[in-house]
């Protein structure tokens, strides 16, 4: 059960200026659209993709680690892993299964095949934007899983973008689409209140004692 009074208790801590800053930016994150991040080998690349998400209003991030290891460097990232919840998996086929099973279409960024263009993307239902390694892009695996390819359209002599930027472009676009249809693109109410604790508890030095003492005083 949410603890409503720890909450409040924490809160008191927090300067008005920063309360009313976490619900601004509550406001517009969303959990319909997600991104994952399939092996990227430049790590300051997973770890600006984070940022992107932060930036743009993604509340969550999925990181496969199948080949290279952990791949969020926290200095590139800037303390945007702090505020995007991001979910760490061995293996495509687990991301994959788990956004399925949470009720996402699976959207492969790929320049190759028949792609649809990203300004004509339309959303149907909740959406999982899947990014690949910088030179092979994404395995066979999540290819053959996808529901729809998507591809940023360029007019140059460049084939393809850094992969950041392309996730940077895709996710900002897609978002500021998503605020403006009605689809219930919004965090749950229950959702947020977790977020307000858990950027609360994130907010505060020392919390850990600041907890023992208001569980001490019930």
């Amino acid at each position: 059960m949410f603890d409503y009074d720890l909450l409040a208790y924490l809160q008191g801590y927090l300067t008005e200026e920063r309360k009313l800053r976490f619900e601004e930016i509550l406001a517009n994150r969303t959990n319909y659209l997600t991104v994952a991040i399939e092996d990227v080998y430049q790590l300051h690349n997973t770890s600006a993709i984070i940022r992107s998400c932060d930036a743009f209003g993604i509340q969550s991030a999925h990181v496969i680690e199948d080949r290279f290891g952990k791949r969020l460097d926290k200095n590139i990232a800037m303390g945007a892993q702090q505020w995007v919840d991001v979910k760490r998996y061995g293996t495509p086929e687990a991301c994959l299964s788990y956004l399925k099973a949470e009720g996402y279409a699976i959207v492969a960024t790929t320049p190759h095949g028949n792609c649809v263009d990203l300004p004509d993307f339309e959303f149907k239902g909740k959406t999982a934007l899947f990014f690949g390694t910088e030179r092979t892009g994404l395995s066979d695996a999540i290819l053959q899983q996808a529901d729809l390819n998507l591809k940023v359209p360029m007019v140059g002599f460049s084939e393809s973008l850094n992969v950041s930027v392309s996730a940077a472009i895709t996710v900002q676009v897609l978002a500021d689409k998503l605020r403006k249809t009605d689809l219930p693109w919004q965090l749950s109410k229950a959702f947020l209140q977790e977020k307000r604790l858990d950027w609360a508890k994130k907010s505060i030095k020392s919390v850990e004692g600041i907890i023992e003492r208001y569980l001490a005083e019930r």
